[in-house]
């Protein structure tokens, strides 16, 4: 019994490693405006369009500002809203909003977003938001022009700021067939996770359409068809493994080697010269009653230091990733020095992994 627990364990659910096609949440988007901020609002007179916002919010409720006015309004900032709209939000349901200046606003703690519509791709609105928003950022300037500045108060969130005023039409109770899309293309994991949905649930459950898609056949009935993804999503399958690969970070120094990668047969020589400059500068000055000028000459000491224990290791052939780790960091490898080992394991046809440079 405990081993068939154990057995039952091994693997990742499926819904760590695929999506049910057709679930899946939407991006909203909206414009709206930021009031209440203690003068750390827009510059008006080089953000026009926040000017150009109030004037139009103020219209709709019947006030009307003179034509030639131009107020100077530190208090308010120019925003944009984006959102995610979960798959099945009913209306009523409540979700967050991020808030982002759009102008030149120096922070927007303490502001509370004006309700402003949500809109979707289609230019449908499926959300209202409107709420105070939670700043982790703060800054503080003094006269002289220096300034500290942690996180970035310019932008912010709205907890439940948005009521979902539109449903998204979904088809997932009138399909067919089910299709699950792994997360990672592999035809090893397609065909494991086919194998354990035909095992479970009958043969010719599930077929493998290619190396993400795995087409399910699946109950009809709105309920029975819920109860059968909540288990389908709980199976376990192992997943492939990926290719190898060696991903080098150019800008970090950052190296990731694969589990699979391993190493042919190859010597690697390792050692690095030390350049020492030294400026010291003296002073010749002209001996007493002497005519002449103190003059500063010049003067550099270079040194040149060579490791006498300059390391060469030997790969043998199949080396796997621990060994190479381990001969790295015995001669002292720096990232870049382990970068360098690795494009010239790679010219020389010795590193069994595909080295991919970002």
């Amino acid at each position: 019994m405990l081993g068939e627990v154990m057995e039952q364990q091994q693997g990742d659910r499926v819904k760590d490693l695929a999506t049910v096609s057709g679930v899946r949440p939407n991006q909203l988007t909206g414009y709206g405006l930021v009031v209440g901020l203690d003068g750390t609002g827009d510059q008006t007179s080089q953000t026009p369009f926040t000017v150009q916002s109030v004037k139009n919010m103020l219209s709709s409720y019947g006030i009307e500002i003179p034509p030639n006015a131009n107020p100077q309004l530190r208090n308010v900032a120019a925003v944009s809203l984006t959102a995610e709209l979960p798959p099945f939000a009913k209306p009523g349901q409540e979700i967050d909003v991020t808030v982002s200046s759009l102008g030149n606003a120096d922070s927007l703690r303490g502001g509370t977003l004006v309700m402003a519509p949500l809109v979707g791709a289609d230019g449908q609105v499926y959300g209202m938001a409107q709420g105070n928003v939670i700043v982790s950022g703060f800054g503080a300037e003094g006269r002289d022009g220096s300034r500290v500045t942690v996180n970035v108060p310019s932008s912010g969130r709205v907890p439940n700021g948005a009521t979902v005023e539109r449903e998204v039409p979904n088809d997932f109770a009138e399909q067919e067939f089910i299709t699950l899309n792994l997360n990672r293309s592999d035809f090893t994991t397609a065909h494991r996770l086919t194998e354990t949905i035909n095992e479970n649930f009958g043969d010719n459950t599930a077929l493998p359409l290619d190396s993400t898609s795995v087409r399910i056949e699946a109950p009809a009935d709105p309920q029975q068809r819920i109860a059968f993804v909540s288990v389908l999503e709980n199976l376990r399958v192992e997943p492939g493994s990926g290719p190898a690969r060696v991903i080098v970070n150019s800008r970090t120094g950052t190296v990731v080697i694969g589990a699979n990668v391993s190493v042919g047969p190859a010597a690697v020589s390792h050692g690095s010269l030390t350049v020492r400059i030294t400026e010291r500068p003296f002073v010749v000055q002209p001996s007493p009653f002497a005519e002449g000028e103190t003059i500063v000459v010049p003067r550099t000491e270079i040194e040149i230091e060579e490791p006498e224990d300059a390391s060469m290791f030997l790969f043998d052939p199949g080396v796997g990733l621990d060994q190479i780790v381990e001969a790295v960091n015995e001669v002292g490898a720096a990232p870049g020095d382990l970068v360098a080992i690795l494009e010239a394991l790679d010219r020389a046809g010795a590193l069994r992994a595909q080295l991919v440079v970002i």
